[in-house]
């Protein structure tokens, strides 16, 4: 190659180089531990965030990892990177706070939730009277019904709860099929698997393969709570900039129209 030609390469190639270095040191990423039920809002949450100039001129980049509010919870007490955390219950928020693992002066209720009992859509029951007259035994089979390990899982702890006022557990406690998360419980369900799940209301509404067949009365658990917190004590600007964002009427209503509710949003 001509020395001429050679230089041009160089000089092109440098130029380059610095583009697409100029590109990574502006994209910063937040990083949100959140629980699996928020999976289809908070992703498109963070899309609408991510493709908005005005609101996001820095180039942010929130990134997601869904898992049990728990598993999660855990994750962040042992140093676990994340930077906000979003959880499915104030348990293991205040564990956190106990654990002095996060800002705890950050602390919201963002989101609220209900608890359903689904079946796939194939099934012929297409309502169910959720009364301790219930047969759980004779509905289930020799199948089981899905929900998230009561031990670890929020949903699955709004579960026993649900079960025990109805004077249902005893029955239904050993034809548990327990989840990891909430999405898993669900996935039994979709895939046939188990008859019957209980899940959160949201999770029935993002699913295709399942139908909702009772509404478990708010008074048989506790109000079921997503709260959000800073991770980080000196939070950075980009983790500023989506913890303010999350509560903003453009995401208030992204989490509306999967079936969060949020009357109880903090501006």
């Amino acid at each position: 190659m001509p020395p001429r030609y050679r230089n041009k390469f160089k000089q092109l190639a440098t130029l380059i180089l610095l583009t697409l270095s100029c590109n990574v040191i502006a994209e910063e990423r937040v990083l949100i531990f959140a629980a699996a039920s928020l999976t289809n809002a908070l992703t498109e949450v963070g899309d609408t965030f991510k493709a908005d100039s005005i609101i996001n001129p820095t180039n942010i980049n929130p990134v997601f990892s869904f898992a049990s509010s728990s598993t999660l919870a855990r994750q962040i007490a042992q140093g676990a990177p994340a930077q906000l955390y979003l959880s499915a219950n104030q348990k293991w928020m205040d564990y956190l706070v106990s654990q002095n693992a996060v800002a705890a002066e950050s602390r919201v209720t963002l989101l609220r939730n209900s608890l359903v009992l689904i079946a796939p859509t194939s099934s012929p029951i297409n309502s169910i009277a959720l009364t301790k007259n219930w047969d759980i035994t004779q509905a289930v089979g020799d199948s089981r019904i899905a929900v998230g390990d009561p031990d670890h899982v929020p949903a699955g702890r709004y579960a026993k709860q649900a079960l025990e006022s109805l004077d249902l557990w005893s029955q239904a406690m050993p034809l548990l099929a327990r989840a990891n998360n909430v999405r898993g419980a669900l996935a039994l369900v979709e895939r046939g698997e188990s008859p019957f799940g209980i899940v959160y209301a949201t999770d029935a509404q993002v699913a295709k393969k399942v139908k909702t067949v009772a509404t478990f009365p708010a008074t048989t658990h506790k109000t079921i709570e997503y709260p959000l917190v800073i991770v980080e004590r000196n939070a950075n600007s980009a983790t500023t900039a989506f913890y303010q964002y999350l509560q903003t009427d453009v995401a208030q209503a992204i989490f509306v129209k999967y079936g969060f509710k949020v009357d109880s949003f903090v501006k």
